[in-house]
């Protein structure tokens, strides 16, 4: 007969097992440094996300180009937003990234819509069904003020067939939303002045917020030289708006979709929330008609 510390022993094995297995090889924010160091790691693809021409002039070595704009398409008048599963997947496709790659996703760190941008890759590819990616912090930026090295030699992909599958559960729909007010916690993670309803930005110019939402700035979590905050910063300022539970429902949302993702991309990847959706339509799509409900010249 199986002894019960035989059984405990086993079931020990087998969970400390899967849980290796499934963790990541690449954190999810890698410094200068970590890149500099891994430049020639088996596996490893840099990907710089800024446009063509400033690529052109000089990049990392060993990284090729794709910019920002070919992972966010204006779509059914809605800006920025997610291309077609069959479109993404021949972008990963051309850029030769397979599910088993480790992608580090390069911006130029020069404002808070770069760094969202470049994020917001990061998390399209996360979504797409790569584990391993990581975004570059600091971006380019930081690597020229590091005096590392650049060059003008320009790398080119080597395709290769995705297999992987997009996780179509990641984003939801102004129904669904509309469907959970009351129900799960929605997040606006525009700046307090716009979520507030004193200012409105051009493509949402309806004053106010998404009835419910707490508000949580994606800005906040740079500091001003625009580094990621520290971890135990993050999970303060997460859990201190949207509370400690890690298992609820949350929905993100911010005027056009990829400062929502950055708390998506963080919420998962290193604060370790488990539903954690994005309501890519964002704003934008909220106050067209019908208009959903919003909150104004309040904190809720």
């Amino acid at each position: 007969m199986i002894s019960l510390r035989f059984l405990y022993l086993f079931a020990l094995i087998y969970f400390v097992t899967s849980v290796v297995s499934s963790a990541r090889e690449i954190p999810p924010f890698v410094s200068t440094d970590w890149l500099e160091q891994n430049l020639n790691s088996p596996g490893l693809l840099i990907l710089d996300v800024r446009s063509a021409a400033d690529y052109s002039k000089r990049h990392i070595p060993g990284s090729v180009n794709a910019n920002t704009s070919s992972w966010a398409v204006n779509k059914n008048g809605l800006l920025r937003e997610l291309p077609s599963d069959r479109d993404l997947l021949e972008l990963l496709s051309s850029l030769g990234i397979r599910e088993d790659s480790k992608v580090v996703a390069v911006g130029g760190g020069t404002g808070d819509f770069d760094r969202a941008d470049t994020i917001r890759v990061a998390w399209t590819i996360l979504i797409s069904g790569v584990k391993n990616v990581a975004v570059l912090d600091g971006g380019f930026s930081k690597w020229l003020k590091g005096k590392k090295a650049v060059t003008e030699e320009q790398s080119m992909p080597q395709p290769a067939e995705y297999k992987g599958k997009v996780n179509g559960s990641a984003e939801v729909t102004k129904k669904y939303v509309l469907s959970k007010i009351g129900k799960s916690i929605i997040v606006d993670t525009r700046t307090p002045e716009v979520y507030f309803g004193i200012e409105t930005e051009s493509w949402a110019p309806k004053p106010g917020h998404i009835k419910s939402a707490v508000n949580l700035p994606t800005p906040w979590m740079f500091t001003k030289e625009g580094i990621l905050r520290n971890q135990s910063e993050l999970e303060s300022m997460a859990t201190a708006v949207m509370g400690s539970n890690k298992s609820e429902e949350y929905i993100i949302y911010c005027g056009v979709g990829p400062y929502a993702t950055v708390w998506s991309y963080i919420m998962t990847e290193l604060l370790g929330y488990k539903d954690v959706k994005v309501y890519d339509g964002a704003m934008q799509e909220w106050v067209t008609d019908p208009s959903g409900p919003i909150s104004l010249y309040g904190w809720h």
